[in-house]
Formats: structure tokens, C-alpha cells, sequence
């Protein structure tokens, strides 16, 4: 049985998200708002919101940006998901999404995109890691289809 992975992180409005009030839930862990991969992987996580709420699953997006970066990248974008702020990456580190990464030559702790799927206990049951943005949102939603 593994553990239960629940935390409580601000959302754009600066409410605290308890993630155990959400669940079943699609958590996804993305390096920062407004970038093109970012964008992308956000815009079809949305676009396809409403077969996940089907299925009973919400969405959520998970970054080190402030609210207020969110709140532009939602509004900018027309997103309709929940994004949660985790400036101090300490959800990061529980789901051990902080890698190194090289930057122009730099070492430097970056969030690598990843997905988890959280049962209503809010075990991890699925899981994805070095995700490539395009097309991933589908990848997930057949996989909770194939559940259901």
C-alpha cells in the first residue's frame, strides 16, 4: 500500500487547496507558466477538462511560479484547470519532481515535467515522468479511460 500523497498549496486567488477535498486528481508538474511547452501541455489539459471531470478526476498544474504569474498564464490563455503555487518546492520534493538540469552550462534544480494520477486516497497510481508536453493530456485521459 504506498503512502498517501496529499499537501495544501495556494491557488491564484491565495485560497489554500487542500488536495484531499479534489480527489480523485490528475497532479502535473510543469518547469514555468507562459513557455511554449508549458503552454501547450496547459491548453490541452484544459481543452480536455471536461472528459477528466467525467471521469471524476480534476486537474491541476503545479510550478514554482507566484500566483500572479498563474493568474496571467490562466487568464492570458483562457486556461479553465487549477494551477497551485509552489514557490517553496516543498511538494516538489514530495513527489521528487526537482531535477538537475544544465542551463547554458549551469547546474541548476529545475522542475522536470512530470504526472500523477491520485486515487481518492490520494495514492499515486499512475504515474509519468519526463514528459513530453505535446499530445500528453490524451496519453493520461486514455489511461484514466481505460480504468473507468
Amino acid at each position: 500500500m504506498s503512502h498517501s500523497m496529499l499537501f495544501t498549496l495556494p491557488d491564484t486567488e491565495g485560497n489554500n487547496f487542500n488536495i484531499a477535498e479534489h480527489l480523485p486528481a490528475v497532479v502535473y508538474f510543469y518547469p514555468k507558466d507562459s513557455t511554449p511547452g508549458c503552454t501547450t501541455e496547459a491548453q490541452e489539459f484544459s481543452a480536455l477538462l471536461p472528459q477528466f471531470k467525467q471521469l471524476g478526476y480534476n486537474v491541476i498544474g503545479i510550478s514554482r511560479d507566484s500566483q500572479k504569474s498563474h493568474h496571467n498564464f490562466i487568464c492570458k490563455y483562457e486556461l479553465n484547470i487549477t494551477l497551485l503555487s509552489d514557490s517553496e518546492e516543498t511538494v516538489c520534493r514530495q513527489f521528487d519532481v526537482l531535477k538537475e538540469k544544465n542551463m547554458y552550462g549551469k547546474k541548476v534544480f529545475g522542475i522536470e515535467r512530470s504526472t500523477f494520477i491520485l486515487n481518492q486516497d490520494g495514492q499515486i497510481t499512475q504515474e509519468w515522468r519526463k514528459v513530453k508536453a505535446a499530445g500528453h493530456a490524451q496519453i493520461v485521459l486514455n489511461t484514466l479511460q481505460q480504468y473507468a
